[in-house]
């Protein structure tokens, strides 16, 4: 299970969530597993048995006036007790002065207490979409990233065997690049997964006999994108005539990535065939196959009643004689 340390809440510069350690500087090395968020108010009157481990804890101007109507040694009872949990970490939020209580049994438990200028429902909406970025199942793949035709398509191959020139051709062509050498990819939610283009040489392009160019530059800013949801993968393998490739794409083939199937299709390159092309037909026939369209399938069920058709036609011709 992916996690980060409470510490990387604290360094968060882009999504403004403005903490500031008051108490419990051993805890910023507790980890975080869970990008939902929990107020404790029904913890706080007894019922711990709804607390959630390793989630960060908000207390709002409700949990902590709660607090404060409480004498100072129930308050300790109090936190003392939801503190056994293996709580992530706790902020308290609009700028709200921590009652001693919490303060004191956040450093007697190890836990990291903060604090925000935010409102609790604008520190939670942020705070979750800082978690979900942070604690998404990500990884790097070698090959290109194209936008083609509204359709991410991710070409793999082994080096040399003509990915950045195919995809070039495809930028001259109107395409958009998203990624090359390097793909960033990561499962955003359930079944969804998004390449992106390593930081470091985004928007750049190897070709072999140039050397390094700059796309965004030569083409402007309409032939590249930051990002893209992957939606079909194209492998490409040199020419084999001792190997069988498939003719007519009845049966779907997936890839794996980060968790999550990608419809996979094998494409054999020898010179002659026109990759570019062979590429643009097969985001078309993804569009075709998202819209409920399959094209080889629908064929295919026509020849078999034909052939079904014609079969009963001479069946009953020999009955007739």
């Amino acid at each position: 299970m992916n996690s980060i340390r409470v510490s990387q809440l604290l360094e968060d510069r882009e999504y403004d969530l403005r903490l500031t350690l008051v108490a419990g500087e051993r805890g910023v090395q507790h980890r975080i597993n869970s990008s939902r968020i929990q107020k404790p108010g029904l913890a706080l009157t007894g019922f711990t048995e709804h607390l959630h481990p390793h989630r960060v804890q908000v207390f709002g101007n409700t949990e902590v006036s709660y607090l404060r109507t409480l004498p100072e040694e129930r308050q300790r009872e109090v936190l003392d007790s939801l503190f056994q949990e293996e709580l992530a970490c706790v902020v308290v939020t609009k700028d709200i002065d921590p009652p001693p209580a919490l303060r004191e049994a956040c450093e007697k438990a190890g836990l990291a207490l903060m604090r925000t200028p935010l409102l609790s429902s604008q520190f939670i909406q942020q705070v979750q979409a800082f978690l979900e970025e942070a604690l998404t199942e990500a990884s790097s793949l070698h090959g290109v990233l194209m936008d083609v035709f509204g359709v991410g398509i991710l070409l793999l191959g082994k080096s040399g065997i003509g990915k950045s020139e195919i995809a070039l051709d495809l930028v001259m062509r109107g395409h958009r690049l998203v990624a090359d050498d390097i793909v960033d990819v990561t499962r955003r939610r359930p079944g969804v997964v998004y390449g992106a283009g390593n930081p470091v040489i985004r928007h750049h392009m190897e070709i072999r006999g140039l050397g390094i160019i700059n796309i965004k530059d030569l083409f402007g800013v309409a032939s590249v994108r930051e990002r893209k949801k992957i939606e079909l993968v194209i492998e490409l393998h040199e020419w084999d005539p001792q190997q069988e490739y498939d003719r007519l794409g009845v049966e779907d083939r997936f890839m794996n990535i980060v968790g999550v199937d990608i419809p996979l299709s094998v494409v054999p390159v020898r010179p002659g065939r026109n990759m570019t092309t062979i590429i643009e037909v097969a985001a078309r026939n993804q569009l075709l196959k998202q819209q409920g369209h399959h094209s080889a399938r629908e064929f295919a069920e026509r020849l078999n009643r034909a052939i079904a058709e014609g079969a009963m036609r001479r069946s009953m011709g020999e009955e007739v004689e």
